[in-house]
C-alpha cells in the first residue's frame, strides 16, 4: 500500500488584485514550493494596461513537488450567459452584465506524493484533480444570477472532467465525472439556505425554486443541466459534501451591518475524509475588543479564512493510496 509522508497544500483565495499575485504572492510562495495561476474578472479585457492592474480575480496555488499543472481554465459567466441567452432578455440584461469568474486548475499527482515508491499500477501514481474556485455575484436581489453562475460553473467542470477521465483513462467507458477527485472552494455571496448551496449540496434543485425570481428561465437553462429529461429540476452530476456546516462556523463574512455565511468549501465525498478544520474566532474576543466589524487593524479581510485537512484516496482502488491535504481560501 502507497502512502504519503507529507502534507499536501493548496491555497486557494478570490477578490485578488493583479498586483497582488504577481508582485508578492507569487513571488514568495514560489520560495516556499509553490506555483499558482491567477485570472482577473471578465471587466479586464475591456480596459487600459493601468486600469486592469486593479480589477480583482480568482487565483490558485499547488505545491510543484507534489503535484503538475495539466490545465488552466477560466469560466466567465458573462461569456456563457451571452451564449446560451437564446434571446431571453434576463439572460442578457441580468446574467450577461455581471463579470464575475471561476476558475479552475486540472492537477496531476507526482510520484513523490509516495512515501515508500510510486504504486506498480502507473496509472495509480498519476491521479487528477480538479480544483476549483469562483466569486459569485454580490447583490442579494440578483439571487438568480447568482444560482445560473453556479450552474455555469457546474456545467463546465462537467466538461473539465469529463475530458481528464478521456486523457487518463484512455479506452474507458463512458466518462464518469466522480472519478476525479474535486474540490471547489468559493465566495458564494449565497447563504446556506439558498438555492446556490442546494444546488451544490444535493445535486439538484426545482426549476420553480424562489431564486429564480419567476422570471421564466426554464428553457434556456435546461442544456445547463447534467440530465436534460430531468423533470422539474436541475441537476448537476458530481457528488458533493460541504466541508463546513453551520453550527460549526457562524459566520464567514463579517461586517458592520452583515454577518454571516456566504463563503464555502465543497468536496467530492466518495475521494476525500475531512479530517479537521480551523474553526472561527472565539465571539468574546470580538466583544472585549469592541469590534463590530471588519476589516479591522487586526483582521484585514470581512471575510474569514476556512481552512479544511482531508484524506484522500490516490489511484483506482477504494482502499490503496491514501493522501491528506490542506485547502485553504
Amino acid at each position: 500500500m502507497k502512502y504519503v509522508n507529507t502534507l499536501l497544500i493548496f491555497l486557494v483565495y478570490r477578490r485578488w488584485k493583479p498586483t497582488s499575485f504577481f508582485n508578492f504572492f507569487l513571488p514568495e510562495l514560489q520560495r516556499d514550493g509553490y506555483d499558482g495561476i491567477f485570472s482577473p474578472k471578465s471587466r479586464a479585457k475591456t480596459m487600459g494596461e493601468t486600469e486592469r492592474k486593479f480589477v480583482d480575480g480568482c487565483a490558485i496555488f499547488y505545491r510543484t513537488s507534489k503535484f503538475s499543472l495539466v490545465k488552466k481554465h477560466l469560466v466567465e459567466f458573462n461569456q456563457l450567459a451571452m451564449a446560451n441567452a437564446e434571446g431571453s432578455d434576463n439572460m442578457l440584461n441580468r446574467v450577461m452584465t455581471k463579470d464575475n469568474i471561476g476558475l479552475a486548475a486540472l492537477l496531476e499527482t507526482k510520484e513523490a506524493i509516495f512515501d515508500n515508491g510510486a504504486p506498480a499500477d502507473p496509472a495509480a501514481a498519476r491521479q487528477p484533480i480538479l480544483i476549483c474556485t469562483a466569486h459569485m455575484h454580490w447583490d442579494p436581489e440578483f439571487c438568480d444570477v447568482k444560482l445560473i453562475q453556479t450552474m455555469m460553473l457546474m456545467s463546465e467542470l462537467k466538461t473539465i472532467a469529463e475530458e481528464s477521465s478521456h486523457s487518463f483513462r484512455p479506452g474507458s467507458h463512458a466518462p464518469d465525472v466522480n472519478s476525479i477527485p474535486t474540490l471547489l472552494c468559493g465566495d458564494l455571496n449565497s447563504l446556506p439556505d439558498s438555492g446556490v448551496v442546494e444546488f451544490l449540496r444535493a445535486g439538484r434543485v426545482v426549476t420553480t425554486h424562489a431564486d429564480f425570481k419567476d422570471l421564466c428561465y426554464s428553457t434556456v437553462l435546461r442544456k445547463l443541466s447534467s440530465a436534460e429529461k430531468s423533470g422539474d429540476d436541475f441537476t448537476h452530476s458530481f457528488k458533493l459534501e460541504r466541508a463546513y456546516d453551520n453550527e460549526v462556523m457562524p459566520y464567514t463574512n463579517y461586517t458592520f451591518d452583515f454577518k454571516g455565511i456566504i463563503d464555502y468549501i465543497f468536496y467530492s465525498r466518495q475521494h476525500f475524509r475531512q479530517l479537521g478544520l480551523l474553526g472561527p474566532i472565539d465571539e468574546s474576543w470580538f466583544r472585549d475588543s469592541k469590534v463590530v466589524g471588519c476589516p479591522h487593524p487586526h483582521i484585514p479581510s470581512d471575510h474569514f479564512p476556512l481552512l479544511v485537512e482531508f484524506e484522500m484516496q490516490v489511484g483506482p482502488s477504494p482502499v490503496n493510496g491514501l493522501t491528506r491535504s490542506l485547502v485553504h481560501r
